[in-house]
């Protein structure tokens, strides 16, 4: 997006929390297995645990739109079983609960807030019958501050208590959980750690936002800040490390992004059967500015999966109109994570 156009975003300081308002295939190894080890009461058992190779491309090819560059779908590893995507489309209500403009998910009280969740849920549906939509709520675990704080790492971890709500939440509708962090002047390593506890959980996942990461000491909202490839990896270490270590299914890490500069060295994200990776399309503005940001910053520059983010109110501003699932679909790539803010 053209920061004159979306990328300068207001950021206030609320509640002491800063509001959010950023808004080829596979390898083709044929016949990948994955092995795992099954404890029984008295012997180990060795199982093997395979996905459908053909199955996974052909829905790869098919979440590509057809795409003739080469560039989708992006060359990986097989996941290990389980995996979420591309047999899943994710559909997010992100927020904090200690905020009503951060988000959804902080805004709408419980029983309406998952109400909604399940009408968009529906329209994905109904928008693309091929995959499964399914409910999650982005939760934003640690909130980028404009004061220093005791530590001076302009970051605020939200107490567990509140993770522990969300994932209470989820529960009545078999919702996924993703934990959202902004470091400030903390860093990827640092903040993730502190959530071992929640992503050893089958059903929690992770999100990273560069927009918050201030690595030459600038104040969180004073500009748009950036993660590298070595960043990113960090998160995948960990969260790979967590999957082999807890035998989970793979974990799916969302990063949010809006502009060119807010990933560096995007071809040495690493790829891993534990971990699959989606590039989220933040900001808000016009459809002709965010389909544009969707080409300059997702298509161009494939990592793995595509994700788009949406405004209620601010994609709904001056005479635009929020995009729907059906005009989504048609994108190339297609989006297999929706969040709403």
């Amino acid at each position: 997006m053209k920061k004159s156009a979306i990328a300068f975003i207001t950021l206030p300081l609320l509640l002491l929390n800063i509001s959010c308002e950023k808004g080829k295939a596979a390898d083709a190894v044929t016949g990948t297995e994955k092995s795992d080890t099954v404890k029984t009461d008295t012997t180990k058992k060795k199982t093997t645990l395979t996905i459908d190779t053909v199955d996974y491309n052909k829905r790869m090819v098919a979440l590509s739109n057809n795409d003739t560059t080469g560039r989708w779908p992006v060359k990986a590893p097989y996941p290990l079983p389980g995996a979420l995507l591309p047999y899943n489309r994710i559909i997010a209500y992100y927020g904090n609960l200690y905020s009503t403009r951060m988000g959804i998910l902080g805004e709408l009280p419980r029983k309406e807030m998952l109400a909604k969740l399940q009408g968009e849920v529906a329209k994905w549906q109904a928008a693309d019958s091929t995959v499964k939509a399914i409910p999650a709520l982005h939760y934003i675990a640690v909130t980028a501050q404009g004061a220093p704080g005791k530590n001076n790492m302009h970051r605020m971890r939200m107490p567990f208590k509140q993770i522990d709500t969300i994932i209470s939440w989820a529960k009545p509708i078999n919702a996924l959980v993703f934990l959202d962090i902004q470091v400030g002047h903390s860093t990827v390593k640092a903040e993730v750690a502190e959530l071992e506890h929640y992503l050893s959980m089958p059903n929690v996942h992770l999100g990273i936002d560069p927009e918050f990461s201030m690595k030459n000491g600038e104040r969180p909202g004073s500009k748009i800040g950036h993660f590298t490839a070595a960043d990113i990896n960090d998160a995948i270490d960990i969260l790979a490390n967590i999957v082999r270590k807890n035998k989970l299914t793979p974990k799916v890490l969302v990063i949010h992004r809006f502009t060119q500069g807010m990933v560096k060295n995007y071809k040495e994200i690493k790829k891993v059967p534990e971990v699959q990776i989606v590039m989220d399309m933040d900001g808000f503005g016009s459809k002709v500015l965010k389909k544009d940001s969707y080409m300059s910053y997702i298509y161009r520059e494939p990592v793995q999966f595509a994700g788009f983010k949406l405004f209620y109110k601010n994609d709904n501003k001056k005479d635009w109109k929020m995009y729907s699932p059906e005009e989504l679909v048609k994108f190339t790539p297609k989006p297999i994570y929706i969040q709403y803010q």
